[in-house]
């Protein structure tokens, strides 16, 4: 059966390429092809012999994907919903969104979700399995193809939960950080975790530069559990814990995420538990608008209440800003992970 060349990082590829009988060399003409030239034909690698292009077309595939589905917000964000060519009918869906600085891609790690977080979108998919590495990084060339651009930040909020499909996440941050594949700089890229405790500790002891986003949503374990169910097994003790000893252990801020949710998370008191919780931290809090979901109990708080959120965090010492909503309009806002 044919193999995804796209998931192998370069190291792995000359080995591939050894079995063949072939110059290790060639695999790096090949990667070279694929993520500086763009191309998805063994065809069109024309440094290659025949021979050579009809044995990599015998043994390997390019993994791509077919667009279903392609929405365009008025503010220019782009929601793809791709079929992933994997024989189950499988799809999983990224976002694109420009910025000042360039444009980041939101991708997916998984196809459906096992957290089960009560405001989020991807509870209601059904959780098929994780992405391989090489499906991760299709969604960026199949978006840089489709619109002609090329990414300078990834953020690993799409569907899915990262931490739970850690080794394929990582080995695409490999192939996208590697400067002869994306050289995407890992001071680009974003993984937001829901709280798998153990994981956060291996990214830790591996010293990775990628910025590490916390889904928090609460600062108590009660409120927190029954929006995350996660914090039944990781309760909010542990997971602060395993921050500090991120930072510790990287000297890098930690991110974190805190959906506001209308006459639940969003008064003072819960402003006031959270800034007790990160004091101290080297830590920055990500306040997002809820967007309210299909069957979900929670709707989006007040504007009044989430700037009074801010600026009494702020006053606190604890960095708070609030994310700028994009592609509300084709419900491609963020709805968290």
């Amino acid at each position: 059966m044919a193999k995804n060349i796209k998931d192998f990082c370069i190291d792995e590829l000359k080995e591939e390429f050894k079995k063949l009988n072939e110059k290790t060399y060639r695999a790096e003409q090949v990667y070279e092809w694929i993520y500086k030239k763009k191309v998805n034909s063994f065809d069109d690698m024309t440094n290659l012999s025949i021979d050579l292009r009809n044995k990599l077309k015998e043994n390997f595939n390019f993994g791509t994907f077919n667009i279903v589905e392609k929405l365009v917000s008025t503010d220019g964000t782009k929601k793809y919903l791709f079929d992933i060519n994997d024989g189950r009918g499988s799809l999983i869906e990224c976002v694109l969104m420009q910025y000042h600085h360039g444009f980041t891609i939101c991708v997916s790690s998984e196809i459906g979700c096992k957290m089960g977080c009560k405001f989020c979108a991807s509870t209601g998919i059904k959780f098929e399995r994780g992405l391989t590495s090489g499906e991760i990084v299709e969604q960026i060339l199949g978006v840089e193809k489709d619109s002609n651009i090329t990414i300078s930040n990834i953020v690993f909020m799409g569907i899915g939960e990262p931490f739970d499909n850690y080794d394929n996440v990582m080995k695409a941050i490999s192939i996208l950080n590697d400067p002869k594949a994306l050289n995407i700089g890992a001071r680009h890229i974003s993984i937001s975790t829901s709280g798998i405790v153990p994981k956060i500790y291996q990214m830790a002891d591996e010293k990775m530069q990628c910025t590490l986003s916390i889904s928090l949503h609460s600062a108590n374990n009660k409120k927190r559990s029954e929006m995350m169910p996660i914090n039944n097994r990781y309760p909010i003790e542990e997971l602060i814990k395993a921050c500090k000893y991120y930072i510790e252990k990287t000297n890098k801020r930690v991110s974190f995420e805190y959906a506001l949710a209308k006459d639940n998370n969003d008064n003072l008191e819960d402003a006031k538990e959270l800034a007790n919780l990160l004091k101290g931290m080297l830590a920055h809090v990500n306040l997002i608008p809820i967007n309210k979901i299909d069957n979900g109990n929670y709707i989006k708080s007040t504007n009044e209440n989430i700037i009074k959120f801010r600026d009494y965090l702020n006053s606190k010492g604890i960095t708070a800003t609030i994310r700028r909503e994009l592609g509300s309009d084709i419900n491609a806002a963020c709805r968290t992970t």
